[in-house]
């Protein structure tokens, strides 16, 4: 398993990346709980290529997005059956989150698709072989970037692609998850060897951005915020305006294959980081988009 949202009326819905599923808490009640689906047979799975993250919009539309593809898809909570599909431009979707005013902000780990189509071959292939699913290739081929990395695309209300997108740079080496503050501003956390980087981008607001910046422009340094941190996964925003991030991983070497004994320990990532009060603060819980005071 591996995304999960609750969303405002208290439903739970959770992604299955391995196999592919769909899974659905009414009101988050477990013993109701059920499969919607499953494979790549029955729709909204038969779009799903392993979904890994997904969100809830303003007109309670859910967005899965794909490990193993170039697209997310959306449908309404109510019909899971009404599925439709869109190109991100960039390949292996992990982060997503939603803006105050509708837009959905996606994190792609890798822009390369030819790249992207070698690395889905090789999880694929572990899949299979082994029955379960495997980090490494993924994660091997997003350690080996030099040029390019990831990117982030940013579709509208209407599912289509604003201007500009999808956004790249030198801070987006392997973006991994999106946070959205108060000023409707997004941070990137960026799972990259070897260290992890926070890349701060102006949002849909531009008002709130620096003087003469446009949606997607970097507002942190070229290679965004550094020091303190790993490899890193999440990133979360709270009502101090606080930034969180989380060093999952600290030598992705050592956690595969035949790590050396004496730093074997190296594989785990230490800590969390937290940026004290540069984002605009958000209201919590956090479901749904993000709510500024």
């Amino acid at each position: 398993m591996q995304g999960i949202i609750v969303t405002s009326n208290g439903d739970v819905w959770v992604l299955g990346i391995s196999k592919n599923q769909l899974v659905y808490f009414p009101k988050g009640d477990w013993t109701k709980g059920r499969i919607v689906c499953e494979g790549r047979t029955v729709a909204p799975c038969s779009e799903m290529a392993g979904p890994f993250h997904l969100a809830v919009d303003q007109q309670d539309r859910i967005w899965v997005d794909n490990a193993f593809g170039d697209t997310v898809i959306r449908f309404p909570a109510s019909d899971p059956s009404k599925v439709e599909t869109f190109k991100t431009g960039g390949f292996s979707g992990s982060g997503m989150n939603i803006d105050s005013q509708g837009n959905v902000w996606v994190t792609n780990r890798i822009s390369n698709s030819s790249q992207g189509v070698a690395v889905v071959q090789n999880i694929m292939k572990a899949i299979k072989a082994s029955g379960s699913y495997s980090d490494w290739p993924l994660v091997s081929a997003m350690a080996a970037q030099t040029t390019g990395g990831g990117n982030i695309t940013l579709f509208k209300p209407d599912g289509t692609q604003a201007q500009g997108s999808p956004f790249s740079g030198p801070s987006l080496p392997g973006p991994w998850a999106v946070a959205v503050d108060g000023d409707d501003q997004v941070w990137i956390s960026n799972f990259a060897a070897p260290w992890g980087q926070l890349a701060h981008l102006c949002g849909v607001r531009t008002e709130t951005c620096p003087p003469g910046m446009k949606t997607g422009d970097p507002i942190s340094p070229s290679l965004g915020y550094v020091g303190g941190m790993q490899l890193l996964v999440d990133v979360d925003i709270d009502p101090a305006g606080n930034v969180w991030v989380g060093n999952n991983w600290q030598d992705y070497k050592q956690c595969y294959g035949t790590p050396v004994e004496a730093l074997s320990t190296l594989c785990g990532g230490q800590g969390v980081v937290v940026f004290y009060g540069m984002a605009k603060p958000v209201r919590t819980p956090q479901i749904g988009p993000a709510r500024p005071f």
